[in-house]
């Protein structure tokens, strides 16, 4: 249901999703779909809340027995990174930005299938735009509504609180 990519950091072994998790497999595990932009399966699930985010990983974890949870803000930034220091896991040229994300510049303002962009150096997909992602309660990563600058690597949103299910939030898989 859920395709997961294994990253290694030092001294620490988790699989992060290769994808934000989609509408349609946050409806196979919650039984509903709270997008706003809905009926598009294959796109990123939004309009869900941190705590939102919490309930699916519990019931994830209760039909497959893994140990699924939210990633910390340093996890979700070193697999972003990819191995690289620059502001975008790609390099530091905001130009090159429109063949990796969904953000305000290319998305019509609307999100958009999850991996028709290309991924990271590991193999992720859409860790910039499409979706901002829930991480340990703070979203990471920009949206299809967000500038270039606000879709860097190091961004960190605090505009949404934990009850925040706005359509341009969603969330991705880690499992230890």
């Amino acid at each position: 249901m859920i395709e997961i990519e294994m990253v290694k950091i030092p001294g620490v072994t988790f699989k992060i999703g290769k994808y934000p998790v989609t509408q349609e497999q946050y409806e196979a595990v919650m039984g509903i779909n709270p997008s706003y932009f809905i009926n598009r399966p294959q796109n990123p699930v939004e309009s869900v809340s941190y705590n939102d985010a919490i309930a699916f990983y519990q019931k994830l974890r209760k039909k497959t027995g893994k140990n699924y949870r939210l990633p910390t803000n340093s996890e979700w930034e070193y697999a972003c990174r990819a191995g690289t220091e620059t502001l975008f896991s790609f390099g530091n040229d905001s130009e090159h930005l429109k063949d990796y994300a969904w953000y305000e510049d290319n998305s019509g303002l609307i999100t958009h299938p999850v991996g028709q962009k290309l991924p990271n150096a590991w193999g992720l997909y859409d860790m910039h735009g499409n979706v901002w992602e829930w991480c340990q309660k703070v979203p990471r990563g920009g949206g299809f509504d967000t500038d270039s600058y606000r879709c860097r690597v190091a961004q960190l949103s605090y505009f949404y609180s934990e009850e925040s299910c706005r359509r341009n939030i969603g969330f991705r898989v880690v499992c230890d």
